[in-house]
This record gives C-alpha cells, structure tokens and sequence, in this order.
C-alpha cells in the first residue's frame, strides 16, 4: 500500500510529498531572486530540475526534507516548507524551513504553516527541539519565529561564512500554544 501523500493541512494549506507536477512551480519558487533573495539567491534551474525529479521519484527517501505546500483556494503550489537535518557548531539539530513565492507574500502563510509543522514535529514525530537558521536582515521571517513561539538564541557563522540568527523552540518550554 502506497503512502499518503499528505502530511498536514492547515485551513488553507496543504503540505504533501512532491510529485511531479510539482517541479514547475518548484523550479520557479527557487530561481526567484526575490524569494531566495536571504537564502543564497537564486539557484539554477537545471540543477534544480535533476534533484525534483530524484524526489518525485522517490517522495518518501529521506525523513526530513522540504515539501510542496499547495493554497487550497486556488489548488496551485505557493511554498516550499519542511525540517531538515542540519549541524550547527558541531551539534545535530532539525531546522524548521517556510520559504513562499511573492505573490501570496502578507497573507500569514508563513506563520500559518510553520505554526502547523512545529505541532507536527513535536507531537507526530516526537521531537524535542527545532530551529531557524535566520539571516540577520530578514525581518520577515524573524517575525514568523517569533510568532510560533521561538527565540533568538545566538548568531553563528556557517559552512561559507555566512552569519545566521539562530531562532529556536523546545516542546513544551517556551513554545506558544497551537
């Protein structure tokens, strides 16, 4: 028996393993430069398009990973959101990821998602502890941690030497309720 391919909904989102008709708007959410402006800028298109067709290949591979999140008003993907394994100065952690295209930028889908995913993570997969690796200019995304009840913690530099605001929650410590 297949899987489901739905992990979570929120009352206008769905988040859910890739498919392939979700490359397209994948690819294109990536090589915004605006989107991706404090995550590295934009990224190529073939290189993105090899590793979308890996995952869609196999949607269930890897525990933690970015997925699709598809507006249920309008059916159309409008985010890539997930937890994904990172190490940060030598210890392991889950990084909660909410990444949107400009255009349902102001809507609250950000806080509304990682609010979702934070629940998910503590409560469906038991973890104890999540972060948000935060460029220290993006304002925005600051506001959404704060708004699912992370703090900030510490600044580090990472692999590359870039400085990150490192936001963080723990289960039933200083998060905010649902």
């Amino acid at each position: 028996m297949t899987p489901s391919l739905m992990i979570l909904e929120t009352d206008r989102l769905l988040l859910r393993y890739q498919a392939v008709a979700d490359i397209p708007a994948l690819v294109a959410l990536w090589i915004d430069a605006d989107v991706t402006a404090y995550l590295g800028g934009p990224r190529q298109g073939d290189s993105l398009q090899k590793s979308f067709d890996e995952t869609a290949a196999a949607p269930f591979a890897e525990p933690y990973d970015l997925w699709p999140v598809i507006e249920k008003a309008s059916g159309q993907v409008v985010g890539h959101c997930g937890l994904l394994d990172k190490e940060v100065e030598g210890r392991a952690e889950i990084e909660l990821v909410y990444i949107f295209a400009a255009a349902v930028w102001g809507k609250g889908y950000a806080t509304e998602m990682a609010q979702a995913l934070k629940h998910y993570a503590f409560t469906r997969l038991g973890l104890k502890r999540l972060i948000a690796l935060i460029e220290p200019e993006n304002e925005a995304s600051a506001r959404v941690a704060a708004k699912v009840g992370m703090h900030l913690e510490k600044e580090v530099i990472r692999p590359g030497g870039a400085l990150r605001c490192v936001y963080s929650v723990e289960h039933g410590v200083n998060e905010k309720s649902r």
